[in-house]
């Protein structure tokens, strides 16, 4: 075993991944983490596995930049993808980072978020109410991708006759993150935030003749900015303002559903826990950080190094790109007793899936919310819920997921 332990963690290639990796990642993660946790890819890149190594990364935002222009002018060229990622709130830093994210919390404050739970409620029991008349459930379509494309729908106000384009275009904007884009991938990422610009020039001329509530809606919130026009207020270029509403529901919009729908997977391939969860549902909390924990929704970071530096005994070049792993970190033996274990009650549970630092998840306690919510009044009306044919993996190394779980509610 230590000998194929080694030999995985030599021949590992980010750009070469083979079905099986999609399928479980994780025995690989543990030969790099045990054998070479800062791993040199054949492409000049680094690879970390380990937990305490990513959190140096993360906090140390003078050495490790978010900026993504360098690395994304060779991979998308001129293009709306490279347009959209590079004015996206995720990949800068200070002071562009912190303006614009500082305006998106305020429209997410704990009051807001807690003003949110009765719609949330609401929207979860109409899909389970659509699911019991059919009798049968595709865990996905039916519930798990339903239920963010509402919330940030929602967020920013989106007349509901108008979401439908949303998801498809989600989905093929984060499809362009992965390592690997084919011409396909580039040219469906491309088509989608052409499209989506088109749509939210449209949604924002509506909203500056008509604003709403800025307490409630981010969309009005970023484009009166702060100050109220005074010299210090804060303001987003409308290049800035539609981009980071893109950004807003590929961030909310994917991740929320992977966490709901490997959530309710983890819980039917763990009977012990899905049944300790039915009889004490206020674990909700702690079952919630556990999912996220054990298949992170979101499994790759990226940063660039701006200075020689030390990581982990390999000293790195300025001008190194670093994937940070999040679900090899999230895994981590000497951070996580027993870690391939699905244990609801873990705690403390300091994971990474929403990362650390200044660029911890702004969304975090909304998805949160979303997440508890979901997967409680699940259980609670289908607790005899099972997988009832393969899931099907969403083929992509970045963002964790299922495209299709086929489901019977007992």
């Amino acid at each position: 075993m230590n000998a194929s332990a080694k030999e995985l963690a030599a021949n590992f290639d980010l750009e070469k991944l083979t079905p099986e990796f999609y399928d479980d990642p994780y025995p690989t993660y543990r030969a790099l983490r045990d054998n070479e946790p800062v791993k040199r890819l054949p492409n000049g890149t680094v690879f970390l596995t380990r937990y305490d190594d990513l959190v140096t990364t993360y906090k140390n935002t003078k050495s490790f930049s978010s900026d993504k222009k360098r690395e994304f002018a060779p991979k998308y060229g001129d293009t709306p993808l490279y347009e959209h990622h590079t004015t996206s709130l995720v990949f800068n830093d200070p002071p562009a980072h912190t303006r614009v994210r500082r305006l998106i919390m305020g429209a997410l404050s704990p009051r807001a978020i807690a003003g949110m739970e009765p719609d949330i409620v609401k929207l979860v029991d109409g899909l389970l109410d659509a699911i019991a008349a059919k009798g049968t459930c595709e865990l996905i379509d039916d519930f798990a991708a339903s239920i963010p494309i509402e919330v940030i729908g929602n967020l920013l106000d989106v007349p509901h006759d108008e979401r439908e384009p949303l998801r498809d275009w989600s989905l093929a904007i984060l499809g362009a993150l992965e390592p690997v884009v084919s011409p396909e991938v580039a040219a469906r990422g491309n088509k989608a935030v052409k499209d989506f610009l088109t749509y939210l020039e449209t949604l924002v001329a509506r909203r500056r003749q008509k604003p709403g509530n800025p307490e409630r809606d981010v969309l009005t919130r970023l484009i009166q900015g702060e100050g109220n026009g005074e010299e210090n207020g804060e303001r987003l270029t409308e290049k800035e303002l539609l981009h980071n509403c893109i950004f807003l529901l590929n961030a909310g919009h994917e991740t929320t559903t992977n966490l709901i729908g490997n959530g309710l997977v983890a819980l039917h391939r763990n009977p012990d826990q899905k049944q300790r969860l039915i009889e004490n549902s206020d674990m909700i909390k702690t079952a919630v950080e556990e999912m996220l924990r054990y298949e992170s929704s979101n499994q790759l970071g990226n940063r660039m190094t701006t200075e020689k530096i030390e990581l982990g005994g390999v000293m790195l070049d300025a001008g190194t790109s670093v994937t940070l792993c999040i679900g090899a970190a999230n895994r981590d033996p000497a951070q996580f007793p027993e870690p391939e274990r699905f244990d609801i009650a873990r705690t403390p549970n300091r994971h990474l899936a929403f990362a650390t630092g200044a660029h911890q998840c702004a969304g975090m306690a909304l998805a949160r919310l979303e997440g508890a919510i979901a997967i409680s009044r699940f259980l609670a009306r289908f607790p005899n819920y099972a997988v009832s044919g393969r899931p099907v993996r969403g083929g992509r190394v970045r963002f964790r997921g299922f495209l299709s779980v086929p489901c019977s509610i007992g």
